[in-house]
């Protein structure tokens, strides 16, 4: 299944966090224009009925089931694809979460919960992929940023950490790996309509109005709407690709312009 243009026909992509949300919505991008999919997530049946209804729509599309915070899981996912398909040429570090809090309201689990899962979790995929994307000469890996990687943000102190490490982690790792052919960038969505913005309205305290929630998160934008997963998918398909070849060790803002 695959359009005209961009193609990445032959290609094996990886995708962390993806039974919905931003990394189910990178993947059909990625499957439409011709890559075999990878999606990762810690929740079996949700991934599980994902691959079924993306597999009847013609996408192709495989769900894995990993705990990103695990390096025993993460070692295993990539052994998987290497028996399987004998390369790697994509990996999309997206799973993350958020606890909408302050450095005096959190407490130390939530913490590391958050830490965990955006950077160990970004950390321990790279490292057991970057050795079968070399292999086979190369390829892209795409760690999901943030605009609050760039900027503050309020009652989000973990997630701006996370974010903000994931910006330079991206460069150092660019740095890294340049010589093995590897690029590495980010992309840096703002306000997106998934599970994970309408559950921090939920923890704002907006209960029952979360759609004031996401009119609100829409405000002040010069394009005056919320992104769609399919929005930060297209820009995760241009770093993926071979248009992207002399880009590495940057990242990509795709908000709308919500901190222009």
């Amino acid at each position: 299944m695959t359009n005209q243009g961009i193609s990445l026909e032959g290609k094996v992509a990886l995708i962390s966090g993806a039974a919905g949300g931003i990394g189910l919505g990178a993947a059909k991008v990625l499957a439409k224009h011709g890559a075999k999919v990878y999606i990762l997530d810690i929740n079996r049946e949700k991934g599980a009925a994902t691959e079924k209804e993306c597999q009847q729509a013609g996408m192709d599309i495989h769900f894995l089931p990993c705990d990103v915070t695990n390096e025993a899981d993460c070692k295993k996912v990539i052994d998987t694809i290497a028996e399987e398909e004998g390369r790697l040429d994509v990996l999309f570090n997206n799973a993350g979460t958020t606890v909408r809090k302050t450095v005096e309201d959190l407490t130390e689990k939530e913490w590391d919960f958050v830490i965990d899962v955006g950077l160990k979790g970004t950390f321990l995929l790279s490292k057991h992929a970057i050795p079968l994307m070399a292999k086979t000469g190369g390829g892209s890996i795409i760690n999901s940023g943030s605009g609050w990687g760039l900027k503050g943000g309020d009652k989000a102190a973990a997630y701006c950490a996370v974010k903000g490490g994931i910006v330079n982690l991206t460069r150092a790792m660019a740095i890294d790996h340049g010589p093995q052919n590897i690029r590495v960038n980010a992309v840096c969505p703002g306000d997106v309509d998934t599970d994970m913005l309408r559950s921090e309205g939920t923890q704002l305290g907006f209960g029952g109005e979360i759609e004031d929630f996401l009119k609100d998160s829409a405000k002040g934008r010069p394009l005056e709407r919320l992104g769609t997963p399919e929005d930060i998918g297209n820009a995760v398909l241009f770093l993926a690709s071979d248009l992207s070849a002399w880009i590495t060790g940057t990242h990509i803002l795709v908000d709308g312009g919500g901190i222009a």
